[in-house]
């Protein structure tokens, strides 16, 4: 796994959240230091704590570990997760939205 990568995708989702280290260090009852260490990719976090920074900044896993884990067999999803995989969580959310929207038009 790439540390750096996790450390720069998680500080990116935080810095989209507006949340500050130290508020997310609170909210996941870990020290700041250490939090600044995994965004640095100088550490990687417990499960655990893997877990409760994701609840926290409202991410999933698999925007976090993007880079570590390997795209669908599935040409069209593995597209969907290359474009998803550079996209900020706000902009994750937005196409989110788009695709739901396109889903239940096809659906009707």
């Amino acid at each position: 796994m790439d540390k750096k990568s996790l450390g720069r995708r998680l500080n990116t989702a935080r810095k989209d959240r507006g949340i500050t280290g130290e508020k997310l260090a609170e909210a996941c009852n870990i020290n700041a230091t250490y939090l600044r260490q995994i965004e640095a990719g100088t550490k990687v976090p417990s499960l655990p704590v893997f877990v409760t920074i994701c609840k926290e900044l409202g991410v999933s896993p698999n925007y976090l570990l993007a880079e570590a884990l390997p795209d669908s067999e599935d040409q069209d999803i593995g597209a969907l997760m290359s474009l998803c995989s550079k996209a900020t969580p706000s902009q994750i959310r937005t196409i989110t939205a788009m695709i739901r929207s396109a889903l239940d038009t096809i659906e009707e």
